[in-house]
């Protein structure tokens, strides 16, 4: 009696009988690697120094050389070659001696004086090697060369007729995919803090693999592909994983990059052999990581239509469009470049579903952190809530990065509990760099002083700004003064006004620089850098030029490898390029100016507050309240998600 299914809808396939053979002696392809070995060992023997020639009797040849009829010899410690003058004998006889002669030497020709004098004396051309192995020697050596080569044919013909593969180069061909059964996967949508979302997107999924019948009663039919979309580090994979948990099945992990080998084929192969392992063992979720390292464009590659990695994905869209209806096998990738992966992966019936996951809310971050600080002990004055109001824009794994740097921290003061001071180092370390040390002149120490002064004032006197959150000169990262910024909440659309108030706060420093030392500096590079794109997509992107009006306009992007039909190409005249570029400059030079105007306005808050830099190095929001009085605000306006964090670079030579 066969026994039931163990899986929900798993499918019904005949049992495979293995019919009884005779055993094999000998297969047929050992019997080619002898009979090869035996032909190598048959030229080497005959190619031989040691059987050029005929063999003569060491009698007959001491005879031949009273006759004086050797002309050359060579003599080595076990035999001697040579070749007459003329073939011995007359007539018939002659003909059956060659040119060249060997014979034996025996052991004590080498001590007879007279034999070498009368071979000085007939002019014998007598070379002597006493390098030569001798016959014995040379035998074994023909006979255990080839013999190492058959027995490493033979162990690798019979590993690779192994029926799993494993060996010679059957194992390229196997899926290097990590299996994880279903009693291991601890990890459930419990454990994944925040995401409620994609939480909710990816049940279905799991309902389906628990109990199936229920979605085929009324014809539905469950996504075959799931694609996780979303920034670095916002827990794509935890949330696959947390499904493979949550359904109880079988979980195959590859990233895309692993299906790549050197040999060609071997990609192809190896998506074959996954699929067919998972829909052996359905239901179950194969899951591919980083995708877009192998479901790029095709025909973007330099092999064309036979490039390895256009093979690859030709055969992942084969094997996801064949599944069965009833297979149970879901497919689950993830990719922060959804923009790159080819369209036929992206169509119904493969990546059916599209999941994005964002950056988390601040009631998220609040959650990741507790979770993250499960086993981490936290003083009184820590309140995880007040903590992510301050961390916007912090993604999971930035989150768990800042928990891991505090309690570092907390670590080399010996505390026996995190503080609050510790996670603000940790805040500061992971978003400005660690502290490095940098020896500057008191010229450009105050430069750098009055150049930071400026960003946080033109933060502190607009309202369409965020909160200055700290102003320090002491060298981090690649910057020798950071002004922090800190949003008084998430944001998700941006206005003109304060995109226009960003590029006065971004040009500040530089206009400090010009007031009180009278010359620019190096250091605002990155300053102008920045504040030349946002200038750059209000004009071209977002509509906000009153000249070049409401469109946007994508600007010429080539690439070598690429063919015309795939180049970005610039969709506008010379003419509004050149319109373009005036309005950026209109727009920075209007920036530098409301900046210039906005600190002469405040010169003396600008002088205090860059003295008190150059005394503490460093001044927080409560520093600045003390100093210029509560900052001007206006919570109404358009909020944005622009970058937190005004620095100047280290200057250029």
């Amino acid at each position: 009696m066969e026994s039931p299914s163990q899986g929900p809808n798993r499918d019904q396939r005949p049992s495979r009988k293995v019919e009884e053979q005779p055993p094999k002696l000998v297969p047929p392809g050992m019997l080619l690697v002898l009979l090869l070995a035996l032909v190598v060992v048959l030229i080497m023997s005959f190619s031989s120094s040691i059987n050029a020639g005929g063999n003569v009797e060491y009698s007959f040849f001491r005879q031949q050389i009273d006759f004086d009829n050797v002309k050359k010899l060579e003599v080595t410690d076990t035999y001697f070659e040579g070749t007459w003058r003329k073939k011995p004998g007359e007539g018939e006889e002659q003909a059956k001696y060659t040119d060249k002669f060997h014979t034996t030497a025996p052991k004590t020709i080498h001590d007879d004086r007279q034999f070498w004098d009368k071979l000085s004396k007939n002019g014998v051309n007598v070379v002597v090697n006493k390098d030569q192995l001798g016959t014995g020697m040379q035998v074994m050596l023909w006979l255990v060369g080839p013999a190492i080569l058959v027995i490493f044919l033979i162990i690798m013909l019979r590993r690779s007729q192994d029926p799993m593969g494993s060996g010679f180069l059957g194992g390229f061909a196997r899926s290097p995919a990590k299996r994880f059964q279903a009693s291991d996967q601890r990890t459930t949508f419990k454990e994944v803090a925040a995401m409620e979302q994609a939480k909710s997107e990816l049940m279905e999924v799991v309902e389906f693999l628990k109990n199936p019948a229920k979605f085929q009663r009324l014809g539905a039919q469950i996504p075959k592909g799931v694609l996780l979309v979303g920034p670095p580090g916002t827990g794509k994979t935890l949330l696959a994983r947390a499904t493979a948990g949550e359904a109880g099945v079988p979980f195959y992990s590859i990233n895309g990059s692993e299906f790549i080998q050197m040999f060609v084929g071997v990609g192809a192969s190896r998506v074959r052999d996954l699929f067919s392992i998972a829909k052996d063992n359905s239901p179950c979720i194969i899951f591919i990581d980083e995708i877009d390292a192998v479901g790029r464009h095709r025909g973007a590659g330099l092999g064309g239509g036979h490039d390895e990695r256009e093979q690859t994905l030709n055969q992942i869209l084969s094997e996801m469009d064949g599944f069965e209806q009833t297979a149970s096998v879901i497919v689950l990738a993830a990719t922060n470049r959804p923009d790159v992966l080819d369209p036929a992966l992206l169509r119904p019936g493969r990546f059916d579903r599209h999941v994005t996951i964002d950056r988390p809310t601040r009631e998220g971050r609040a959650q990741i952190l507790k979770v993250h600080t499960r086993k981490v002990p936290l003083a009184d004055d820590v309140d995880l809530g007040d903590l992510a109001g301050t961390l916007t824009g912090f993604s999971g794994a930035e989150l768990k990065n800042l928990v891991n740097e505090a309690a570092l921290n907390a670590v080399r003061a010996n505390r026996n509990a995190v503080v609050r001071d510790d996670f603000e180092v940790a805040r500061d370390r992971v978003t400005m760099g660690p502290k490095r040390e940098e020896i500057m002149s008191a010229k450009e120490r105050r430069m750098t002083a009055y150049h930071e002064a400026g960003h946080a004032l033109a933060g502190w006197y607009q309202p369409e700004t965020d909160k200055v959150h700290k102003v320090t000169i002491i060298p981090r990262g690649m910057a020798l003064g950071v002004t922090q910024f800190q949003p008084d909440e998430d944001r998700v659309h941006t206005g003109e006004r304060r995109l226009h108030a960003q590029l006065a706060m971004a040009l500040a420093g530089r206009a400090a620089e010009k007031l009180i030392f009278d010359e620019y500096s190096a250091g605002a590079e990155s300053d102008l850098s920045r504040a030349t794109r946002i200038a750059r997509h209000m004009v071209a992107h977002w509509g906000m030029s009153p000249l070049i009006g409401p469109v946007a306009l994508r600007q010429g992007e080539e690439h070598p490898f690429l063919g015309k039909e795939m180049q970005h190409t610039r969709e506008f005249s010379e003419e509004t390029a050149h319109q373009i570029d005036q309005e950026i400059t209109r727009f920075l030079n209007e920036a530098s100016e409301r900046a210039t105007n906005l600190l002469k306005q405040y010169a003396e808050q600008l002088k205090n507050v860059s003295e008190a830099l150059l005394e503490k190095e460093s001044l927080d929001y409560e520093d600045l309240v003390a100093m210029l009085g509560p900052p001007v605000r206006d919570a109404d306006l358009a909020k944005d998600e622009q970058p937190k964090v005004e620095g100047s670079a280290t200057p250029t030579p």
